[in-house]
């Protein structure tokens, strides 16, 4: 019998100790050897401190998810082992730092309150990490206490530099050297890793070879029986190791944004810097992509921006999240009363107000159908994953061009936030498509910037072009563009408007609406970054005879109720899985076809849904357990 190979590597510690540094070294060392990752990194808002962990899935199958368990950790500080040590599954292992063991949950001072009565009720009252890591061992889990101070102390002898014994920071290398020492990994495959990570800094780069080198060591001679192993498997064709918000940015290169402002802000800011850092690119046939990115004062400068180099006929975008978005409400409806293409992804996160700043969440589905006063068309576009994420990027451009009107790209903290692997994006793939967008002009002409056409898609001129003069105001105007308060040209101008909408579901393919990953009488229907788990937890339940079908929205905005109404025409029970409280798309379901979900699988902790639950929750309705509203809460 041939058994899969599928663990779950957890590695925590104090925020700004080079977490997702070391996560960054396991995740590529597994991804050489032909693994399919998926990780996800959960943070504090604040800069240092608080307890951070990255989880990495590795498996030699395709994943789109990570799961409950917890297969090792590595933890470098008490909190760590307080906070996931009832996750580690039986025969899995606990990598941790052996001075820590007497320390009690209230000398953890970022522990909170409620946290910390739960903790007591599980273990005992005032609980040391020695308390936590035996009820592990009770449920078969294996302790490897190792004294990183000691490690440190040793290499530093070695070395001939004292100053190692106080570099607490290389705590990540070392944990991320005990692991795959314990899972025999090739040593060389860890070392490469380190290579390029620190691939611009070659001392620190030796450095932390040497310390990589004597800590897998260590451990492969220590613990060289553990259960596990990770030995190179068969790697996909053509795959790449990527973080979230590159499969965007890299989309936006590739399709020709020329110009993107932005203001900083959790967790879209790191999308902005990745095009600051890579702002030239060679693309198709050698043609070079360069993308000049600005940090502006505030949302407003950075929308309002946007929209002037997009009147200038560049491509233009801006990355935002939930706050920021709500400052750009008002240049947003000045943008769609004059049909100019701008394209905003908005990576959400939960709020309201600040919410959680750090954490996931798909809470902004309404605000942005609804931004802005009065009525204007806009495009509403979600991404499933990362892959789908550069393609979208391209399409979110071609039909804010095509149709004339703002397009925000739904995005959200989960799919910026994940580390995976995904099949190598393909320039070849990639069309552009300007619309209407005017080269020349001849002159005399009597050119008319909003010209009432067949299709209400007017010939769109830009600043600078000869012969091609327009007018633009936030008041309403006639066909030139001049103010006008007529009330029979006021029909005329907000019917062509608003009849883009229709437009946009006639023209847009079916399958760039929705997509089916097949139909059954049990059906689930969900957007944007809950597709992975989802898609693993229906495979689990395939594996056990139970059919599930799914259809997964990427068109929120107009909606598209013709297409969902000839998938879910012979269903019988539809599931509405999202990150929120409310159950936005269902909604929009009851709102545009008037059909109402059986059953809501929810989830607005902050932290991101895992195939596991989604996995039980579905078995509880199959198996008429479930209530119709089922809460999710995993995830510390």
């Amino acid at each position: 019998m041939i058994m899969n190979t599928d663990i779950s590597w957890l590695i925590g510690g104090p925020q700004g100790s080079g977490v997702e540094s070391a996560a960054n070294i396991f995740s590529r060392a597994c991804a050489s050897m032909g693994y399919q990752i998926f990780g996800k990194r959960e943070f504090y808002s604040n800069i240092k401190g608080e307890h951070s962990y990255f989880m990495v899935r590795v498996s030699d199958k395709i994943i789109h998810s990570n799961v409950d368990g917890i297969t090792m950790m590595v933890a470098f500080d008490a909190e760590t082992i307080f906070r996931h040590y009832s996750e580690v599954i039986e025969d899995g292992i606990i990598i941790y730092d052996s001075e820590i063991v007497q320390t009690k949950v209230d000398e953890v001072h970022t522990i909170d309150s409620q946290y910390k009565t739960r903790l007591e009720k599980k273990l005992k009252p005032m609980p040391t990490v020695q308390d936590a890591l035996d009820y592990a061992q009770k449920n078969g889990v294996r302790l490897c206490p190792i004294s990183f101070k000691n490690v440190l102390s040793t290499l530093a002898d070695e070395t001939n530099n004292p100053r190692l014994k106080a570099m607490i920071r290389m705590y990540n290398v070392l944990g991320v050297s005990f692991s795959l020492g314990i899972l025999r990994i090739s040593p060389q495959t860890l070392l490469d890793s380190i290579d390029t990570i620190f691939s611009k800094k070659k001392t620190i780069a030796d450095l932390n070879k040497h310390a990589a080198t004597f800590s897998y060591n260590f451990a492969n001679a220590k613990f060289p029986d553990f259960k596990f192993s990770l030995k190179s498997t068969n790697k996909i064709p053509d795959t790449i190791l990527v973080q979230g918000y590159q499969g965007t940015a890299l989309g936006k290169m590739a399709c020709g944004c020329r110009v993107q402002p932005y203001y900083p802000i959790t967790p879209a800011s790191d999308e902005s810097v990745f095009l600051e850092s890579n702002e030239i690119i060679n693309v198709k046939e050698n043609r070079p992509g360069s993308t000049l990115v600005i940090q502006t004062e505030d949302e407003i400068s950075a929308i309002g921006m946007t929209i002037g180099s997009a009147l200038t006929g560049a491509r233009s975008a801006t990355c935002t999240s939930g706050p920021g978005f709500s400052l750009m409400s008002e240049a947003l409806g000045w943008a769609g009363i004059n049909e100019v293409p701008i394209v905003v992804t908005l990576y959400q996160r939960s709020g309201p107000s600040t919410g959680l700043p750090t954490r996931h969440g798909q809470d902004d589905l309404m605000s942005a159908i609804y931004a802005g006063h009065g009525e204007f068309p806009r495009i509403v576009y979600a991404s499933g994953d990362v892959e789908e994420s550069f393609y979208d990027t391209t399409q979110c451009f071609n039909y804010s061009e095509q149709y004339q009107l703002p397009v925000i790209h739904m995005m959200d903290k989960f799919l910026a936030s994940s580390v995976v692997t995904c099949k190598k994006f393909d320039m070849n793939k990639i069309k552009i498509h300007r619309g209407k967008l005017l080269d020349n002009l001849s002159p005399n002409t009597n050119y008319k910037r909003f010209a009432f056409t067949d299709d209400n898609i007017s010939p769109r001129s830009r600043i600078g072009l000869e012969n091609g003069i327009f007018w633009n105001t936030g008041d309403e105007s006639d066909e030139s563009g001049h103010i006008t308060e007529d009330p029979e040209l006021r029909i005329k101008m907000m019917d062509k408007r608003q009849s883009k909408l229709d437009y946009v579901l006639k023209t847009m393919p079916d399958q760039e609406q929705a997509v089916s990953f097949g139909i059954e009488q049990i059906c689930v229907i969900s957007w944007g970054s809950p597709k992975g788990p989802i898609l693993d937890a229906i495979q689990l339940l395939s594996e056990e005879k139970i059919k599930i079908g799914f259809i997964q929205v990427k068109l929120l905005h107009p909606f598209p109720k013709d297409y969902l109404g000839f998938l879910l025409k012979d269903v019988k029970i539809i599931i509405d899985i999202e990150a929120n409280h409310g159950g936005q798309l269902g909604e929009l379901l009851k709102q545009n076809m008037q059909k109402k979900p059986d059953y809501y699988i929810l989830k607005y902790t902050g932290r991101t849904m895992t195939s596991t639950e989604i996995y039980q929750s579905i078995k509880n309705i199959v198996e008429n357990k479930a209530n119709h509203r089922q809460v999710l809460t995993h995830g510390a």
